[in-house]
């Protein structure tokens, strides 16, 4: 292998990591902004287990969900609920939700920067 393959692959690799922070950071501001629409703290957003909190005190589901949340198989169908669940207490239908779960660096800005007001 020569010098410059590599170099071409460290390049890569390189790009792909800064797309992939600018993802997690606007997906971080986004869901801050969705937090402070809801009247949370948005720096909830950026700490672990303690946003998975926020989200069930925004989706009004008990905190004791959190349990379901960390058992494999059972956190996809209950996530998938909190999702619902969320896109709901915004206004938004089932294919807002479809569009939460599968293409979240889209919807989740929409929904933060966008105009849909919170429910409750």
């Amino acid at each position: 292998m020569e010098m410059s393959d590599s170099s071409g692959m460290y390049a890569a690799f390189g790009a792909l990591g800064i797309v992939y922070m600018a993802i997690i950071i606007l997906l971080i501001a986004a869901l801050w902004k969705v937090f402070t629409k809801a009247e949370k703290p948005g720096w909830a957003a950026i700490i672990p287990i303690y946003n998975t909190i926020v989200m069930l005190e925004i989706v009004k589901k008990p905190i004791w969900w959190i349990i379901l949340l960390i058992i494999p198989i059972v956190n996809i169908v209950f996530g998938i609920i909190v999702i619902n669940q969320l896109s709901k207490s915004f206004g938004k239908g089932a294919g807002y939700t479809l569009g939460l779960i599968f293409l979240p660096f889209i919807f989740y800005p929409v929904l933060g920067f966008g105009d849909a007001k919170y429910q409750g």
